[in-house]
């Protein structure tokens, strides 16, 4: 039986489709039919429900799917088993980030890195928060950069860093002259939001919440550059991270006020796939963002 016969079946079983599967490994959808009743014939199940016009797995094949997996996971990744013997920092590094950390805290780090390890090419790939659970599990990516970090079987989470939220308004505005502020100074404001699915917006709002204050929801973006960028142009305020605005706040675009009741901080986390030999690379990595910054970075 040769692996990429367990690839063709994890592929039609993720895709639903014959055709798919099929364009993925490079055959005819015959092929890929040919290679699942082979399996079938093999191990003397059926792996796919036939009576459905939907596609649909038998409860063999959705055991069948899980070990495929496996199988696959250990095949595709056994070079950095083979690589973790070794203490040579060298090759590809796959390093998948939300943008907002992509932008403004990875930065440094990803040139200290680079400077200490020239023989590392670092790739790094931005994702929604959600999509990078399922990236690092699934082997897309190596290291995951999230914030708030949520619990996940088959993923290990290690701390980054944490950035302190800030309120951030025009300079023009009335809390600008402020040195700090009370969530519930924002009583009545006109808010400049994140998308109601994002981690940081779900923790504004509960803070929100918990003081008893009352914002209006002006307009929502997907990402912190579109949220200051309107902040900049609109007559609203908005919480976002220190980091993201300290460009801003220098050249006068935005002003930055610290909240101090409650304090509130939003911690990045490290997302790596439990059990997964890690190579020489991804382990100087990870260690680098768990250090403080060389002097100048």
């Amino acid at each position: 039986m040769q692996i990429e016969t367990f690839k063709i079946f994890l592929d039609l079983a993720e895709s639903g489709s014959f055709s798919r599967a099929a364009v993925a490994n490079g055959i005819t959808q015959s092929a890929v039919s040919q290679q699942i009743r082979a399996l079938e014939q093999r191990f003397q199940v059926s792996l796919i429900e036939r009576s459905r016009r939907a596609f649909a797995l038998t409860a063999e094949g959705e055991a069948f799917l899980g070990a495929s997996r496996e199988i696959v996971d250990v095949y595709e990744h056994l070079d950095d088993r083979l690589k973790s013997l070794s203490n040579t920092v060298e090759g590809q590094l796959t390093v998948g980030v939300i943008y907002s950390i992509g932008l403004h805290e990875l930065p440094p780090y990803i040139k200290a890195f680079r400077a200490a390890h020239p023989a590392v090419e670092v790739h790094v790939e931005y994702r929604r928060s959600w999509e990078l659970y399922d990236a690092v599990i699934d082997g897309a990516v190596e290291i995951g950069l999230v914030c708030y970090p949520a619990k996940k079987k088959g993923l290990q989470i290690l701390p980054f860093i944490s950035d302190r939220l800030v309120m951030i308004c025009h300079p023009h505005h009335p809390l600008a002259t402020r040195n700090s502020i009370s969530l519930r100074d924002l009583e009545g404001e006109r808010f400049i939001s994140f998308e109601p699915d994002q981690p940081t917006r779900k923790v504004i709002d509960k803070a929100l919440r918990d003081q008893g204050t009352h914002i209006h929801h002006a307009i929502e973006f997907d990402s912190v550059e579109t949220v200051k960028r309107a902040v900049e142009i609109e007559n609203g305020i908005s919480i976002v991270p220190s980091r993201t605005v300290l460009q801003e706040v220098e050249n006068g675009a935005l002003a930055a006020v610290e909240i101090t009741t409650p304090p509130m901080w939003r911690p990045l986390g490290i997302l790596l796939k439990r059990d997964r030999a890690r190579s020489p690379a991804v382990r100087e990595f990870v260690a680098s963002l768990q250090k403080p910054l060389p002097a100048g970075t």
